[in-house]
């Protein structure tokens, strides 16, 4: 064999090595829990430690916001301080994600949303608004099953009932493949965060300028290296387990909890008048299109959707109507047996 080819085939062979220890070191990594935002506090659950944002009226219903894929409670920096004045708003990093616990395993949906309704119910949070972005949608879903009495409403952002309306593309499934994946995520953590940032341009519409979304120009990319591999991979293997399993729009359905579902008609993941067609089924639905705004409408028009879940949230649950009638029933029982008493007072 001529010495060239021995050569070319030794570098071969080393770079493979190189790969397989790369994905086995990449795949390995965890993190613990890190406060990263001023104001925030750690919040240790059965299922791991996340980060939570506590802000705005005390006094006020409270409004929890819970991110998409690869994001953070920053994807609400721009809609938060507009739900302030009514209400408490309440923002967390989920499991794998921001300044929360990386671990090793447990990122069903359900673990997300067990760890979800411990924190909040440490936070002494009932009977709140769930606003839930992409991933997030489907996790509050999650959580309006397993706790019922935490979710008064639900509030539906650019996600579709499950993963048969999206289509992925090359470059996305590579990301998922073995070897090849954990080589992408290196070069990632290490690529200039403008070359990084374009990736998440599919995340809005096609003309948003994403840097002006956001406190930090670089925040979308800074969010994805915070996440480890396995937090990248398993957290969207279990989205898709658990839509796939029964659609959003079905489990939702069967809730009977107001719900508002908001897409962008720019959204360049989903197709939003076909992805949104399924929730317009569901009994009493609130169901928006906006034009002008992509995949995360509460980052590109934070105003908009302010309006809607504000409005949103001030309507009378199902429950809130019942006492309400109950309490106009005592009330009138009431009346009605004052005049009778009168009558039956003897003459003094």
């Amino acid at each position: 064999m001529k010495t060239w080819i021995k050569v070319v085939l030794g570098l071969l062979a080393a770079f493979l090595v190189l790969l397989i220890l790369n994905a086995i070191v990449v795949s390995n990594q965890t993190a613990d829990a890190e406060r990263n935002v001023e104001g925030a506090e750690l919040i240790q659950t059965s299922s791991g430690t996340l980060q939570v944002l506590d802000e705005g009226n005390p006094e006020g219903s409270p409004i929890v916001l819970v991110h998409g894929y690869t994001g953070s409670l920053a994807w609400f920096e721009e809609l938060a301080p507009l739900l302030a004045a009514d209400h408490r708003v309440i923002r967390l990093d989920l499991l794998g994600h921001g300044g929360s616990d990386k671990p090793a395993s447990g990122y069903a949906i359900t673990d997300q949303a067990n760890a979800l309704a411990e924190a909040l119910a440490e936070m002494g949070v009932a009977d709140a608004t769930l606003v839930g972005h992409s991933l997030g949608a489907t996790v509050v879903t999650a959580l309006a099953e397993q706790s019922p009495d935490l979710a008064a409403r639900i509030v539906i952002v650019d996600q579709a009932p499950n993963d048969d309306y999206e289509d992925p593309s090359f470059s996305a499934k590579l990301g998922f493949t073995p070897v090849i994946g954990q080589a992408m995520k290196r070069l990632t953590d290490a690529a200039p965060t403008s070359a990084v940032r374009g990736q998440f341009q599919q995340a809005f519409a096609p003309d948003f300028n994403i840097a002006s979304g956001f406190d930090d120009p670089d925040e979308v990319v800074e969010n994805l290296n915070e996440m480890t591999y396995t937090a990248f991979v398993d957290v969207t293997e279990a989205e898709g387990d658990y839509s796939d399993s029964r659609s959003l729009d079905d489990r939702l359905g069967a809730l009977e909890i107001p719900l508002l579902v908001i897409f962008g008609a720019e959204d360049q993941i989903y197709d939003a008048e076909e992805a949104i067609e399924p929730f317009r089924g569901i009994a009493g639905v609130q169901a928006f299109v906006l034009e002008g705004a992509g995949h995360s409408p509460q980052v590109e028009l934070p105003d908009e959707v302010a309006g809607l879940v504000n409005e949103f949230a001030a309507t009378p649950t199902p429950a809130q109507k019942q006492e309400a009638r109950a309490q106009a029933k005592r009330k009138a029982a009431k009346a009605q047996s004052a005049p009778d008493e009168k009558k039956q007072k003897p003459a003094g």
